[in-house]
Order: structure tokens, then C-alpha cells, then sequence
């Protein structure tokens, strides 16, 4: 998955799809993002670079109740993509051999 903006918005399309909202605020956010179950929308801090919102919108996707059946074809393969890439990253954290 590369770095750009075309990611994101596909990233961002997957969310939309499963009815969550997106939104860029500023805040003190100690994880850089902040879930609003119950309203379906996903905070992320908005001085975050491009790489930053697509990392730390992989790490929210896997948390959220997202029914995969309610996507279209594309946003299913985006969505397959991050969840694989969610447990990729746990299963080979940084700096471990």
C-alpha cells in the first residue's frame, strides 16, 4: 500500500461505505484519533501528515464493526488490504528480529 492521497481516499471510501464519518479536528489526542461508537464517526488530529492519517486509520479500521457485505467490490479489496496489513504489523512489530 503506498503513501498517497488516492490511498487515503480509498481508505476514507471504505469508512463512508460502512457509514462512519471522517472528520479532521484539532485536539489533544493522545493516540492522534478518537472513535465516536455510538455515532459512527472516527476523529483523527488534523496536523497528522498523509502518512500518519493512512497509518492510523489502518490501526482504527480492525476496531470498528464494519460488515463487509455492505461494500462494493473495490472498498471490500481496500478493506481486505488493511486488514491484512493490520496483522501483518502485529505480527512483526518494528524493531523486533
Amino acid at each position: 500500500m503506498k503513501y498517497t492521497q488516492a490511498t487515503l481516499n480509498k481508505i476514507e471510501q471504505v469508512l463512508e461505505e460502512a457509514s462512519y464519518i471522517v472528520r479532521y479536528e484539532r485536539g489533544t489526542f493522545q493516540s492522534g484519533y478518537c472513535i465516536l461508537e455510538q455515532k459512527k464517526v472516527v476523529v483523527l488530529n488534523k496536523f497528522l501528515q498523509l502518512e500518519g492519517r493512512i497509518n492510523t486509520l489502518i490501526d482504527i479500521i480492525p476496531q470498528l464493526k464494519v460488515n463487509p457485505d455492505d461494500l462494493t467490490p473495490e472498498a471490500k479489496k481496500t478493506y481486505n488490504e488493511v486488514l491484512e496489513r493490520s496483522r501483518e504489523a502485529k505480527e512483526n512489530p518494528p524493531g523486533e528480529l
